[in-house]
């Protein structure tokens, strides 16, 4: 059957919660690598140049399938889509499990990156069957979960990889969808197309949507230059702790996932901000506190005494992320109003910005690390969030 009207149907709370999860463990596979690129490094003889292109790889094959495969949702039934990228992710997940080498495993990356934008096939889903009453709720409980499967991903993988080794990682990160394709076999409806536009001029009309609505411009840009700081953190910080003077191991690094999820969980208390002064200024304090997070990193790596350095690195996490997260939820109000018949290419224009800047900060973070220092990776980082918050000053 065809997705009942938003009109008509609204969402049980357990739907939502599954749907929640759903987004949760699906961009979860994005992550997994991060906090085991030392040891993963070590058991592959890899270096840290090589090592940065497997985020990097994940990040640029997300962006790729969000570009090309996201726009589908609108043109086909998003539980077929979900269903196909689900299966094409389990498989390759595990064969980064059994990769050989270095080499093999960056190639699998951009595999898992492409199939992991089923993601954005749940999140305009979850909006579709919402109805009025409850749409912003439900993208924000969905939206929640999808921030935590960024951050606590994080936190499994540095476990399961300290105990079981990183292939392990993998392998449960494969186990985890077969739960994804389940709940979309078992509880979502078939999604009436909202357009018979031919592949072509599907994508197209993302370049159209794109010259049309400034606002999509600038959320697109402005969230894209707030990812490059976020991946360039997370993509550096397993190699940097794993250095001197922490030497700590992948659990420690994916630890620093809870203090991120501590500011996701708060981020979604951005919605009510934004219904109450406008999306446009929470866009602004997101983007601002992102950068004095950020400068604050930068400053702490050059001058404060060693043993602080952990307890500020975990409170800057805290604030960045918070930054980061609620500025994207008010960005996602702010897209989702254009055209109700496009969700699923304007959400994909946003998340191609968001998940470009990403892959940039990913190698160029990698880059900088090896070069000049961690203290490098974080003031570029600041740079980006301040060239964010230029971008939403000029307008909302």
């Amino acid at each position: 059957m065809s997705a009942p009207s938003s009109a008509e149907s609204g969402l049980s709370p357990l739907l939502i919660l599954l749907l929640a999860l759903s987004a949760g463990l699906s961009v979860a596979s994005l992550y997994y690598a991060q906090p085991m690129l030392g040891i993963l490094g070590a058991d592959l003889g890899a270096g840290e140049g090589e090592l940065g292109l497997v985020p990097t790889l994940t990040q640029l094959g997300y962006a790729l399938g969000i570009l090309l495969l996201a726009p589908l949702g609108d043109r086909h039934d998003r539980r077929r889509i979900i269903l196909l990228k689900s299966g094409a992710l389990i498989a390759a997940l595990l064969l980064a499990a059994a990769a050989p080498s270095v080499g093999f495993l960056i190639a699998v990356s951009l595999a898992v990156g492409l199939a992991a934008t089923l993601t954005q096939d749940i999140l305009p889903a979850a909006a579709t069957l919402a109805n009025a009453q409850q749409r912003g709720r439900v993208v924000g409980t969905v939206m929640t979960g999808l921030l935590l499967g960024i951050l606590l991903s994080r936190v499994v993988s540095g476990l399961v990889a300290e105990w079981f080794g990183w292939r392990a990682t993998f392998v449960f990160a494969g186990a985890s969808i077969v739960l994804v394709a389940y709940v979309a076999w078992r509880h979502l409806p078939r999604f009436a197309p909202t357009t018979d536009l031919a592949y072509g001029r599907l994508i197209g009309s993302l370049w159209t949507l794109w010259r049309a609505h400034p606002p999509l411009r600038r959320a697109a840009l402005a969230q894209g230059l707030l990812a490059v700081g976020f991946s360039a953190f997370w993509s550096t910080l397993a190699i940097m702790l794993h250095g001197a003077p922490f030497h700590l191991g992948s659990a420690a690094a994916g630890a620093f996932g809870l203090a991120g999820a501590a500011g996701a969980l708060a981020a979604p208390l951005a919605g009510h901000l934004a219904d109450r002064r406008g999306a446009g200024l929470v866009t602004r304090l997101g983007a601002g506190l992102s950068a004095l997070a950020f400068a604050g990193l930068a400053l702490a790596a050059l001058y404060a005494p060693a043993a602080w350095q952990l307890g500020l690195l975990a409170a800057g996490t805290v604030l960045f992320d918070l930054g980061v997260q609620a500025t994207l939820i008010a960005h996602q109000t702010l897209v989702y109003r254009i055209d109700p018949g496009a969700r699923s290419r304007l959400n994909a224009v946003l998340f191609v910005g968001m998940f470009t800047g990403m892959a940039s900060g990913a190698v160029s973070g990698s880059l900088l690390l090896a070069a000049y220092g961690w203290a490098a990776v974080m003031a570029v980082a600041a740079l980006a969030a301040l060239g964010a918050l230029w971008l939403r000053c000029r307008g909302d």
